[in-house]
Formats: C-alpha cells, structure tokens, sequence
C-alpha cells in the first residue's frame, strides 16, 4: 500500500481549537469572525529537507500580530510549536507549508455581539510544500506589473499585522492577470511601492538594493535578504521606492516563505538585462538555498516523537 493509503495523513494535517485531524476534515464554523469579518491574523513557516526556518521568529510574529489585534488563545508560545513540530510529523513530510491561524471566534451566547466577547482559537495545519512561482517562471523569471490599485494604507491597517484583508492584492492579481503579467506590486498614496500578493520586492540600482520602509510586511525572507546582502558585501537599504525607479531598475526581485528569492525580469512589459533573472538576484537566490542546505537559521523537525493520536486526533 502506498504511504497515502496507509497514512490518513499525508495529504496534510490540521490543527482546530484543540484537536488535531487530517486536512480534509478541517473545517470552521460559518458564522466565525475570523470568516465573516476576516477577523483573523496568521502566520506560514517553511519546512525544507526536514527543518523549519526561522520558527521561533515566525512564532514571535504572530504573537505580535495577536497582540496588535487583541487575540488571546489558551495556547503559549512553546504549545504552538509543539504543535506545528506535531502536525510535520503526523504527515511525515519532509518539505512542507505550514500555517497557524488565530480566529476571532463568535460572541459568547447572551452577550452582545462585540469582538471583545469572542472566544478567540487557533488553527493550525501542513500540507505538502507550496510555491508562488512555478519553476519555469524561477527559470525566466517573474513578469510583474505595477497595480493601478492602491495598497490598504497603514493609517487603516497595519501590514506588519499579517491578515486576510486581501481585496486590493485580488486586484492587483486581476490586473497582472489581464495584462499577461504573472503578479503585480502595489503602490501607497504617495506613489512609493509597498509589497505584493503574499511578498515583498526589493529594486536593485547601481549595485545597491533597496525595499521599502513602509507599507508592506515586515518579512521574515524579507530580513534574510538583508542578512545575506551583509555577507556579500552588498549595500541594502529600507527606504521609499518612488514607482519610476522600480520601473527603471537594474534588477528586480521579490522574497516570501512560500517561494524564497523569485528575480523578476519584467516589469510593466519592460525587458531587465536579457529576459532573464539578473545577475545579483541569482547570486542571493542560490546562497538563500544554499545557506538552508547548510542548516541556516534551522529548526530540526522532531520526527523521532511518538505520533500517537490524542483525543479527537
């Protein structure tokens, strides 16, 4: 029998306020805050080749968007890795996408329906590993455009708060999408660029690499980026990023947990270098794998636990 047959969960494992079931099974209440309201913040940490990368600052970060939105689950901190470590193991894979939610809940019966009155939960879940670029736009690189849509401002929400309010990201997707495009980056009011669907961009102009200060997630790839440019030699910098000088780069590349280092070799139509990643885009993209290979910033996955499943598993 295949490991499919055999394992109920290899197909993914879920975490729902408190119990643990395969991913097919997962499922929330239809009234739930966190899916009528997307009341709901989380957080995705990377497994690859059997490690998790940077867990305990994806953890941080989502206690600190719980905070920020005023979510308190039962759970601490070293409970919610215990479960990510358990939800690997129950699958068994060793590349995987793993997710922790915090949902608002609904109001206690009998009290007004107010968010402060919502019992607040956790969802958890892997699932095999999951990429936003496929391999032939890593090969070519990404073709990008730049939204007519505007970024929600920070003055409204803060993007460091990780969140499903995706409206304008839809948008800006749609407008790629229309124009043949495989993504698409957004801009602020003042016409600075922010972030796209689910990654943050850097530019690269004269050798120096910049991302912007504002307006987008603090991402974790994001500060590896910068780790690596330091162990390179490369100048980085976090400042604004006017439209016209994304749109006139020597390079373009955009990072995410789910996809690492992704060059861009178009943007607005406009062909970068020879239609292909640029030269100091692959050069960070290949020591990021590389540097993961070697155990950078590593969480080995406990695999050697016992799998046995609990109450509800």
């Amino acid at each position: 029998m295949s490991e499919m047959q055999t394992n109920r969960f290899a197909a993914g494992a879920a975490y729902v306020d408190g119990v643990f079931k395969p991913m097919a099974e997962a499922v929330i209440p239809v009234n739930d805050f966190g899916y009528r309201r997307s009341d709901v913040t989380y957080d995705v940490v990377g497994v690859w080749e059997g490690n998790f990368f940077r867990l305990d600052d994806h953890i941080a970060r989502f206690r600190n968007s719980m905070n920020a939105l005023r979510l308190q689950p039962p759970e601490s901190n070293d409970t919610i890795k215990d479960i990510l470590h358990k939800l690997v193991r129950l699958t068994g894979l060793r590349s995987a996408y793993v997710a922790m939610d915090c949902l608002r809940g609904v109001p206690v019966p009998g009290k007004p329906r107010h968010p402060a009155n919502a019992r607040n939960y956790l969802v958890a879940y892997a699932v095999p590993w999951i990429s936003i670029v496929t391999e032939e736009q890593y090969e070519r690189g990404v073709h990008m455009i730049i939204a007519r849509t505007l970024r929600i401002p920070p003055e409204s929400f803060d993007p460091r708060v990780k969140n499903f309010h995706w409206g304008d990201l839809t948008a800006g997707l749609f407008e790629a999408l229309d124009q043949g495009a495989d993504t698409a980056v957004l801009l602020d009011t003042d016409g600075n660029v922010t972030e796209g669907p689910g990654f943050n961009v850097f530019s690269i102009t004269d050798g120096v690499v910049a991302t912007p200060i504002r307006g987008g997630l603090d991402g974790m790839t994001r500060q590896s980026v910068f780790e690596l440019c330091g162990e390179l030699g490369i100048p980085c910098v976090a400042r604004a990023v006017p439209a016209e000088e994304l749109r006139q780069a020597d390079e373009i590349f955009t990072c995410t947990t789910a996809g690492g280092i992704m060059p861009v070799s178009r943007i607005d139509g406009r062909i970068m270098g020879n239609d292909r990643p640029g030269v100091i885009s692959s050069k960070l993209k290949d020591l990021f794998w590389a540097r993961r290979a070697e155990g950078w910033h590593a969480t080995p996955v406990n695999y050697d636990a016992p799998v046995e499943e609990t109450a509800g598993a």
